[in-house]
């Protein structure tokens, strides 16, 4: 299985649409086989999930994310899972031995707009600043 992790250096971005990178992981096995970084291809609605899908992921962990995109991924029959922080590693292990939960998604509606590209404070109470100043 194919995975994609929205992530911010070693994290979890909380915001999916918005995030710098995307981790690729392809699990086989219950072991990593590949693993690769490409830069998030741009925000622009509904165009992510079909990038992704087209990669051959078919599971998205992530902070959060906005209705739109839950319902694009579910009409492609990808799985998202969101409400996800840490570490990218420490993610990947709990997906592997199935200890991985999901939660409520960390983006407000319109939280996301302008991440790491102008916007300097976040709408996370436990992060002061992003870290895209």
């Amino acid at each position: 299985m194919k995975i994609a992790i929205s992530t911010d250096g070693e994290y979890v971005s909380a915001h999916f649409g918005r995030c710098p990178t995307f981790t690729l992981v392809e699990i086989e096995n219950d072991r990593i086989v590949a693993k690769e970084i490409v830069d998030n291809p741009g925000h622009q609605p509904g165009y992510i999930p079909r990038f992704l899908h087209e990669l051959g992921v078919r599971c998205i962990i992530a902070g959060g994310m906005g209705p739109r995109a839950s319902e694009i991924f579910r009409d492609l029959d990808m799985e998202a899972i969101v409400g996800v922080t840490g570490k990218v590693d420490d993610v990947v292990d709990k997906l592997i031995h199935s200890n991985l939960t999901g939660g409520a998604s960390l983006c407000q509606p319109g939280a996301g707009k302008g991440y790491g590209m102008d916007k300097l404070l976040c709408d996370h109470p436990h992060e002061e600043k992003c870290e895209h100043e």
